[in-house]
Order: C-alpha cells, then sequence, then structure tokens
C-alpha cells in the first residue's frame, strides 16, 4: 500500500473576519494519490482556494491534520513550512507571478536560488524545461516580451524545476485565451501522463472533464469526490520526466 502524496485528517479552517468567526473548512478528511490528476470545484466561498493554501503549506490548519508525503505539517513553523514549499510544491498561478526584473531563464530557476543548488545545475535544469515548453528562442526575454501563454509556461516550467512532489495550479488557463488556454492544458496534461501528481482549482468544466478526480466543495466541506477519466490528450508537448517519486 503506498503512502498518499497528499493526506488531511479531520481538518478545519476558521477565520476571524471583523471579530465574526468564519468556518472556510469544517472537518474535512481527504486522500490523493501520486500519480493523480484532481481537480476542485466550487461555488465562490466554497474553501477552494483555503484548500489549495492549506495543501501549498502556505497557511497551517485550525484543527486536524495534514500530511504531506506521510509528514505531518500541519504545526510545523514559518521557516519549516518555507523549506517544504521549496523544495515539494510547484505553484502555477492564474496571474503567472513571474518577476518582471528577471529573464526567462533567472525566474525558471528562482526555486532553485532557495535550495542553494550550485549554479551550473540550475542553469541547465532550467535551460532544459524551457526548451522542453518551447521557450528555447525566449530564454533571454523578459515577462514584458512574452505572450500569455508564453509567461504561462515559464510559470510551469518553474514549479517543475525543484522537481516537487505536487504541482498545484490555481485557474491556470483564467487570463488565457480559448486557444492558447487549450495549449497550456495540454502541457498540463502531459505532466499527469508522466506521472505528476497534479492539483487544479478551477470554475472551468473542460478542465474538470480532463482529471482523474474532481472534487467539489461547498460550504467549507467535500461535497461530492468523483473519480472519472481524462479524455484525449493527443497532440500533448513532452516536458520531461515526472519527478518528486
Amino acid at each position: 500500500m503506498t503512502t498518499p502524496i497528499i493526506e488531511f485528517r479531520g481538518v478545519k479552517k476558521t477565520y476571524f473576519i471583523d471579530s465574526v468567526e468564519v468556518h472556510a473548512l469544517n472537518d474535512v478528511s481527504l486522500q490523493i494519490d501520486e500519480g493523480e490528476y484532481a481537480v476542485i470545484m466550487g461555488p465562490s466561498g466554497s474553501g477552494k482556494s483555503t484548500l489549495l493554501n492549506l495543501m501549498g503549506c502556505l497557511d497551517r490548519p485550525t484543527d486536524g491534520h495534514y500530511l504531506l508525503g506521510g509528514e505531518d505539517v500541519s504545526r510545523l513553523s514559518d521557516d519549516a513550512l518555507s523549506e517544504i514549499r521549496s523544495r515539494k510544491i510547484g505553484f502555477i498561478f492564474q496571474s503567472y507571478n513571474l518577476i518582471a526584473q528577471l529573464n526567462v531563464l533567472e525566474n525558471i530557476e528562482v526555486p532553485l536560488f532557495y535550495q542553494d543548488t550550485p549554479e551550473k545545475e540550475a542553469r541547465e535544469r532550467a535551460a532544459d524545461l524551457a526548451g522542453r515548453l518551447g521557450l528555447a528562442e525566449r530564454l533571454h526575454h523578459r515577462p514584458t516580451q512574452l505572450s500569455g501563454g508564453q509567461q504561462q509556461r515559464v510559470a510551469i516550467a518553474r514549479s517543475l524545476v525543484n522537481r516537487p512532489l505536487v504541482v498545484l495550479a490555481d485557474e491556470p488557463t483564467g487570463n488565457l485565451d480559448s486557444k492558447t488556454g487549450e495549449e497550456i492544458l495540454g502541457v498540463i496534461d502531459q505532466l499527469s501522463a508522466e506521472g505528476k501528481t497534479v492539483i487544479v482549482v478551477t470554475h472551468d468544466q473542460d478542465i474538470a472533464r480532463r482529471a482523474h478526480r474532481v472534487i467539489l466543495l461547498k460550504d467549507g466541506a467535500i461535497v461530492s469526490n468523483v473519480y472519472g477519466g481524462p479524455s484525449s490528450r493527443s497532440g500533448a508537448p513532452e516536458v520531461g520526466k515526472g519527478g518528486g517519486k
């Protein structure tokens, strides 16, 4: 029996807004295994962002336990969580979150800087991923010189360069036109096909149809957890072997 990559055990998350107690997550239990492509959906205020923040070690549960790769990270210090984020989590954001002053290669290398990876190795890993994502001719361009789809490819390469246990994506096609969005989803499909564990928060039913599983949240609770099957993934470019295994 394999250890789940992500395991929530009775997780609760409570916020106080203007002295009002808000239950963002209420007794959530969930397992995601290695190599799964899971989509999290739900209406605004359902707890999707809170769940993703906890998965990405950007926040801690108020109660319950979160195990990442078998390690309970629920009560770790800020420094310890930061270390885990840099080594075990890959993030893909809707707004790309690239550093405007850095070129493509340097943006991809950023996570390795925090791991003290030797410069030569970092440069080689970043260049390899850039090439696999169709950015070989853009290595020295800055974000403002790239299209939205190219910027998102840089963000995907950055999310993979640390060879994470899991890749977390928050509305990865939200700022893209339909054609470019489809290209980016093809890249994500390929990550899944290569064995990466991928979790996407989205409102897009087209993305949900591609995933292995759809997790539906409402009022801070899981109301549906349905396994299905991805649709055709033909034509997706190769982006490298899945790491973090």
